[in-house]
């Protein structure tokens, strides 16, 4: 099985249930480390003529993370193409394990069970918090209606401000998020990397949980890891 993945947290679970089935990876793949494929550009611009020269197997990529012309142009060369659909951490568990089998892999790996097992009862906070989550700035850009990172958030105790909101990722005006009083602001590392020094200043006065994006938004192997990793930074912010 020859295996070109274009979404790095399908990369990640791939390369770690099925070694030796990437034959390519995008420029964001960046785990496991040390991945040594042929690269075929990033996620929203993949070289596919580069992509075609490998002779895939199959491509796997998601409807949110890819372009569909991109995806159109592999299919019309003859190349087969699974996309996934991930809004959910319950969807996120069923579209990696048919990915996954898809890719060849005999059974259903240990870290999915385990991942799947973590998030059973995951750690909330004691009290329910309203949060707003940027995920850009020059514009600002935040959460809004489903999706995954929401889905992982409010099973974790919170619930973001633009939930309702017409668009996936509203454009919202800094000061409008200041105005809406969250409790906690999240400040992923990912696509925006906020850090302390790149984002809270901008919420003075408000308590800002800076969080590794992979945690949030991947859905892979740090699921496992994500609640507790996810529920100690909101805590910690939101004493």
């Amino acid at each position: 099985m020859r295996v070109v993945s274009l979404v790095p947290s399908l990369t990640e679970a791939v390369a770690r249930t099925v070694p030796g089935a990437l034959v390519g990876a995008t420029d964001w793949c960046t785990h496991p480390a040390g991945l040594d494929v042929v690269r075929v550009g990033g996620t929203k611009n993949p070289k596919t003529d580069r992509i075609l020269s490998l002779a895939p197997d199959l491509v796997i990529a998601n409807e949110e993370e890819n372009r569909a012309p991109d995806l159109d142009a592999l299919r019309a060369a003859g190349a087969e193409v699974l996309v996934t659909e991930v809004r959910t951490v319950p969807q996120a568990f069923t579209e990696l394990d048919r990915t996954l089998t898809a890719c060849g892999a005999p059974s259903r790996p240990r870290w999915l069970d385990e991942a799947e097992g973590a998030w059973t009862d995951p750690p909330a906070l004691e009290r329910r918090a309203r949060a707003v989550v940027p995920i850009w700035r020059r514009p600002w850009m935040v959460l809004g209606r489903d999706t995954f990172a929401g889905d992982v958030l409010a099973r974790l105790g919170v619930d973001h401000l633009y939930a309702a909101h017409s668009e996936r990722y509203p454009r919202i005006p800094v000061d409008g998020l200041r105005a809406a009083r969250p409790d906690v602001v999240v400040l992923p590392d990912e696509p925006y990397r906020f850090t302390a020094d790149d984002g809270p200043e901008a919420f003075p006065g408000l308590p800002c949980a800076l969080v590794d994006g992979r945690y949030l938004t991947w859905y892979g192997p740090s699921l496992a890891e994500a609640p507790r990793v996810l529920a100690a930074a909101l805590r910690a912010a939101h004493r």
